[in-house]
């Protein structure tokens, strides 16, 4: 068996595609185009590259962009200040704070500083608990994006068992109560699980996020079981990897993420798309 390429850059253009026409709807009834705002904080330069194709984003589908870059000495008392600006302006729909902040900075006081309905990262616990309780409203966008992929292939995850590697705040919990709202029957993994290989071995769907290159044995795989692989992971060769031995996985999975152009590109369509959402929710 060799697995079918699930193509996360494929999906995302459908998806950047069907917001673009919704935004072009909203301009034809008079409404103005959605807005996000994006703060960086510091000189991280893979945070910088995540940055610019946010922007780049916007242009293409009709999202207007306004971006906010500080350097590493801005205060988390002016960037809370900055957030509650942006909490208050009418024309923002979105904001984005992109992570990680500097050392000095607490993320969790600024997620929880964002207007939830605002709250395009979907981080908030506000938004986290809309999740939890079935009533999701802004979802984590990386979560979201993975079931819009597995919809979009036909994958039903409704009864399967599906381990999660991986128990963070932006992937591992909150596509384990995407999973639930599925009806999935779930493992989640972490750093005390006692037997990793025998919990990636009798799972019907393997979702691993915990950026360790290569941590998930191909042959770990069961026959047929469907892989996606949130990790992206730079080598010392420079080449990019997941977290899933994939030339080796891919020999027994039904289906697969490749790293890069799995699940990479969701993650920005399905923020836009939560952009679009929010401006909704501003005109009601």
């Amino acid at each position: 068996m060799s697995a079918k390429l699930i193509d996360g850059k494929l999906v995302s253009e459908k998806l950047l595609t069907s917001v673009k026409k919704k935004c072009d709807a909203r301009i034809d009834k008079g409404l103005r185009a959605p807005c996000l705002a994006v703060v960086l904080v510091g000189d991280d330069p893979a945070s910088a590259v995540y940055v610019r194709n946010k922007k780049k984003a916007c242009e293409k589908v009709g999202i207007r962009s306004l971006s906010y870059e500080k350097n590493s000495k801005f205060t988390e008392h002016e960037l809370l200040s900055l957030v509650q600006e942006l909490n208050e302006n009418d024309e923002v729909d979105g904001i984005l704070v992109q992570l990680p902040l500097p050392s000095h900075i607490d993320e969790n006081k600024i997620i929880e500083k964002i207007h939830p309905q605002k709250d395009v990262d979907g981080f908030h616990p506000y938004n986290i608990g809309r999740l939890a309780i079935k009533r999701p409203l802004l979802r984590p966008c990386t979560p979201k994006g993975v079931m819009l992929m597995l919809e979009e292939y036909g994958i039903d995850v409704k009864g399967k068992n599906v381990t999660i590697v991986g128990q963070s705040n932006i992937v591992g919990r909150p596509i384990a109560l995407e999973m639930l709202l599925k009806r999935a029957t779930i493992t989640i993994c972490h750093t005390a699980t006692k037997d990793l290989k025998a919990e990636v071995q009798r799972a019907d769907i393997v979702v691993a996020g915990v950026g360790r290159p290569n941590l998930i044995k191909g042959d770990w795989i069961q026959e047929g079981a469907v892989v996606i692989d949130v990790g992206i992971n730079r080598l010392e060769n420079g080449k990019l990897c997941g977290d899933v031995e994939f030339e080796v996985a891919k020999e027994r999975a039904s289906y697969i993420t490749p790293v890069p152009g799995g699940v990479g590109p969701m993650t920005i369509a399905s923020l836009l798309d939560n952009t679009l959402i929010a401006a909704g929710l501003r005109d009601e």
